[in-house]
């Protein structure tokens, strides 16, 4: 029987809750589609308040799926494609034995 690292399977629960969520989802789409994108232009485009948007952004920077740039009073997110690539190949890896 194998033994599960819990806090490696800890950071994997909390990645796949934060891809787990629709409107996360969607953010994520949102920002592969435009490489660099501000936050008021997520929210407004989207429609979403500003409020709702920062507290999925903190999750999906806490978690290291987005990464920030700060230009002025302006923030300007990406996606950590390094990182997302790793989560799926992990969940690839483990789905397939």
């Amino acid at each position: 029987m194998s033994h599960f690292n819990q806090e490696n399977l800890s950071h994997a629960a909390e990645l796949l809750r934060a891809l787990a969520h629709p409107l996360r989802l969607k953010i994520i789409k949102f920002i592969h589609k435009n490489d660099v994108i501000n936050v008021n232009k997520i929210y407004n485009t989207l429609k979403l308040e500003q409020s709702i948007t920062s507290q999925h952004l903190r999750i999906l920077r806490n978690v290291g799926l987005v990464t920030t740039k700060r230009e002025g009073k302006f923030i300007f997110y990406s996606l950590a494609y390094d990182r997302l690539e790793d989560v799926i190949g992990k969940i690839n890896e483990f789905t397939t034995e």
